[in-house]
């Protein structure tokens, strides 16, 4: 802040201004600040992108289950989550959907979720984000999400 005042000694006028050295110590106590703030709040972010895939997961399992309660079965592994969305060509005996507004959402991390269709009956389907790397398996942000 440059101020201009009146040197009531000299009579001269005297500018008046921030250091070089105030502001190098206002910079260093921001660079501080954000060094030791800033891998807490990307680590809450990652958390966050975990919470919403398992809420995604969830809500996608849901649409699943309406959908069996309609048809009498989930989808095979041909029609995937498709069915959600889209009623096939040959058509499905009392398909009600779309069972889900829109598209089929994307995980957080913008991949595709994946389906597993049971085996047999007495088995629940499975949905699946990969985690942040989009490949089976890892840890941490890079676990896969299962449902």
């Amino acid at each position: 802040m440059l101020l201009i005042a009146n040197d009531p000694r000299t009579g001269l006028r005297r500018k008046r201004g921030y250091t070089l050295l105030e502001m190098l110590i206002v910079l260093s106590i921001i660079a501080l600040i954000a060094a030791l703030v800033g891998p807490r709040l990307f680590a809450q972010f990652d958390r966050s992108k975990v919470t919403a895939a398992h809420v995604q997961a969830k809500s996608l399992r849901s649409a699943l289950d309406t959908m069996e309660l309609d048809i009498g079965r989930y989808p095979t592994q041909e029609e995937g989550l498709n069915l959600l969305v889209q009623q096939p060509a040959d058509g499905v005996e009392n398909w009600h959907g779309p069972y889900l507004s829109g598209a089929l959402p994307r995980d957080p991390w913008g991949h595709n979720y994946f389906y597993e269709a049971p085996k047999d009956s007495s088995q629940e389907p499975q949905i699946m984000s990969y985690g942040a790397d989009g490949k089976p398996g890892g840890t941490g942000n890079d676990a896969d999400i299962v449902e």
